[in-house]
């Protein structure tokens, strides 16, 4: 008998799950176990009983390890996931804090980035097994208010603008925008836009995003599923 494919998947909040990866895992039967880190420490197999590893976003920034301390455990983590070479997929936090521990760096931005963003692949991603099969252009759905700086030894995957979007070192990935996200998320995340201190003041309004993610949204999570597909196959090689 063919054992399932594990995943570690790092959810740090209720309303910031797996989504749209959550549906693909099914579809393969892959196996996506929880962990939240402010609820408590890593399992012990963390390390061990894994295939890959997916570490979504949270309303957390990454230089708030007073507030949240849980971080400097996940940093510690992730830098072991990155010794080892353990597969890892990085979505906004996940991504800012994978970039730290491979000695790069998440910068605040001017203002936060929130709604619908065009982002570009570069040269180097139309080879990578995890964006690869990607249009060239194509819309994300972005939020947050810091991005990466790119680690020593990695390669830029996208770009919005001059902006970094996401990166590859080794067998880890990062993206800085939510391929994960369905219809539902985003309305959640719109409503409770509030709760984020940096949206508010940077003066956000939910309405025009609220009235563009309908005719987005279906195309962004076939961009989503694709990603995940692809960071799948690679697990199950």
């Amino acid at each position: 008998m063919t054992s399932r494919v594990r995943v570690l998947s790092i959810v740090h909040q209720a309303d910031a799950g797996p989504g749209v990866f959550a549906e693909v895992a099914r579809e393969r039967g892959v196996d996506l176990a929880e962990w939240n880190p402010p609820e408590g420490p890593a399992p012990d197999d963390a390390l061990e009983g894994y295939a890959g590893v997916l570490v979504l976003g949270a309303s957390a920034n990454p230089d708030q390890e007073t507030r949240h301390p849980w971080l400097v455990e996940e940093k510690r983590l992730l830098a072991h996931l990155l010794e080892r070479g353990v597969p890892t997929l990085g979505v906004c936090l996940g991504a800012e804090l994978l970039a730290h521990a491979a000695g790069g760096a998440a910068i605040r931005l001017p203002t936060p980035q929130i709604g619908w963003y065009d982002i570009e692949l570069t040269e180097d991603a139309a080879a990578d097994p995890v964006l690869g099969s990607l249009p060239r252009r194509f819309a994300s759905f972005q939020w947050h208010g810091w991005g990466c700086e790119l680690p020593p030894g990695a390669t830029p995957l996208t770009r919005e603008g001059e902006q970094l979007d996401a990166f590859r070192i080794g067998d880890a990935w990062g993206l800085q925008f939510h391929p994960e996200v369905t219809a539902r998320i985003v309305a959640d995340w719109l409503v409770d836009y509030r709760s984020d201190e940096e949206a508010v003041a940077a003066g956000f309004d939910p309405v025009p995003v609220e009235a563009e993610t309908p005719r987005r949204i279906a195309a962004a999570n076939d961009i989503g599923t694709r990603i995940f597909a692809g960071f799948l196959d690679l697990l199950s090689g």
